[in-house]
């Protein structure tokens, strides 16, 4: 089976070595990572911004939202999230907290991201339909293999899901 184009969404700030991990296992095409050079370059224009998101995701199949502390409710994920859904990609989430970053500290749980956009004229968020992988281990390698072993099956699962909504 070909790996599967995905974008990969995160809270830059807190996860980026977590998404790191995520983003190394090889399992899905992620996308390429923006540096912090450039990062500070483009961040305080948020017409820049959109337009690296969109040039980025244009050609992925899935977004896959790397859930955090603090990643449920940013602007930038939210906007990922909705260009995503719009663009019928499919849409998936996995909690990272549990995964180490470069100073070996795990982290807290965040809120779920999807709880803050709404689905169409339902009423109903978005986490009625999106999944949010939550691994069931508090041990980061144990994450790391559980991740690595279930993400290409989440992703096939998300592009079903959003092709029948």
């Amino acid at each position: 089976m070909a790996k599967k184009p995905v974008f990969f969404s995160f809270h830059f700030d807190n996860d980026c070595w977590r998404a790191g991990q995520v983003r190394n296992m090889g399992v899905v095409e992620g996308d390429e990572p923006v540096s912090s050079h450039d990062w500070e370059a483009i961040q305080n224009d948020d017409e820049k911004v959109k337009k690296w998101i969109d040039e980025k995701m244009k050609y992925k199949q899935c977004v896959i939202v790397l859930t955090g502390s603090a990643t449920g409710g940013r602007k930038w994920i939210n906007y990922e999230i909705v260009k995503g859904w719009d663009a019928g990609k499919g849409i998936v989430g996995i909690n990272i907290h549990n995964l180490k970053d470069m100073n070996g500290h795990q982290s807290s749980k965040g809120t779920n991201p999807f709880s803050f956009i709404k689905y169409g004229n339902t009423g109903n968020n978005l986490n009625s339909i999106v999944n949010l992988y939550d691994p069931p281990h508090s041990d980061s390698k144990l994450v790391y293999g559980y991740i690595n072993e279930n993400i290409e099956k989440w992703v096939e699962e998300a592009i079903k899901i959003r092709a029948s909504h």
